[in-house]
């Protein structure tokens, strides 16, 4: 159920009232003399920030896959082989379709997409997954961060719960670092477009070291994971 909100103006005139001002209708931005956030990698060709990429995960545990559109459901086959099969799950996703993955996802065994009208029984089933695919909404080169939406079709827990992620990473996705997906962001909200609850920033498996700097990877969530890199344009 939706909610509405009452008596908004009143009680913010009461919080402007205690502090001796006015309420304030709107913020404007500050305007920074200098942005070196906007300065990095600004002037690099998509080819120099996939070599960025490429570069950063190798430093946060994460296999990177140069693929096409010819060749990217025998690559990603290839992949969930390697990694012992299902059960898979996935995103219900039309890009799967369009990407011509479909006829492979599908004769899985035991693949399972994401069903909104099953509510919990989706969350038992990336419990239960060896292999979570998603997709790749904005790719940071500079940390090999990929960004993913979620959504009714688009579970957050498929991300995170299987044993093994593989993230398909669109080519026209990569932008050179967060300066640029937050700015991507931000305008669709200026814009008036709907954007999802839950937007997560994921660099890789999980990075943990104790006292003595022991790292392990893949504590939480996924033990390995797979960038798919695919020239979509």
């Amino acid at each position: 159920m939706k909610g509405k909100i009452q008596n908004r103006d009143a009680f913010l005139d009461q919080i402007a009232k205690q502090l001796g001002r006015e309420q304030k209708t709107g913020l404007t931005p500050p305007v920074w003399k200098h942005n070196p956030q906007k300065e990095v990698l600004k002037d690099a060709t998509v080819d120099e920030l996939v070599e960025v990429l490429k570069l950063q995960c190798t430093k946060v545990h994460t296999e990177l896959i140069t693929s096409t559109k010819a060749t990217l459901s025998e690559d990603l086959g290839k992949k969930i082989k390697e990694f012992g099969s299902g059960p898979v799950i996935t995103w219900k996703d039309d890009r799967f379709e369009q990407f011509g993955l479909q006829p492979l996802l599908k004769g899985q065994e035991q693949a399972f997409e994401w069903n909104p009208d099953l509510g919990y029984e989706n969350i038992i089933k990336a419990e239960q997954a060896n292999i979570g695919i998603t997709i790749s909404e904005i790719t940071l080169a500079e940390s090999g961060t990929v960004v993913l939406y979620s959504g009714p079709n688009r579970g957050r827990t498929i991300s995170f719960l299987p044993t093994h992620s593989i993230v398909i990473v669109p080519r026209s996705t990569i932008v050179p670092r967060m300066t640029q997906a937050a700015k991507l962001i931000r305008d669709k909200v200026k814009n008036g477009e709907k954007i999802p609850s839950a937007i997560n920033f994921i660099t890789g498996p999980s990075n943990s070291a104790d006292i003595e700097m022991n790292l392990v990877v893949g504590v939480h969530g996924p033990m390995k994971a797979v960038y798919i890199l695919v020239q979509d344009q």
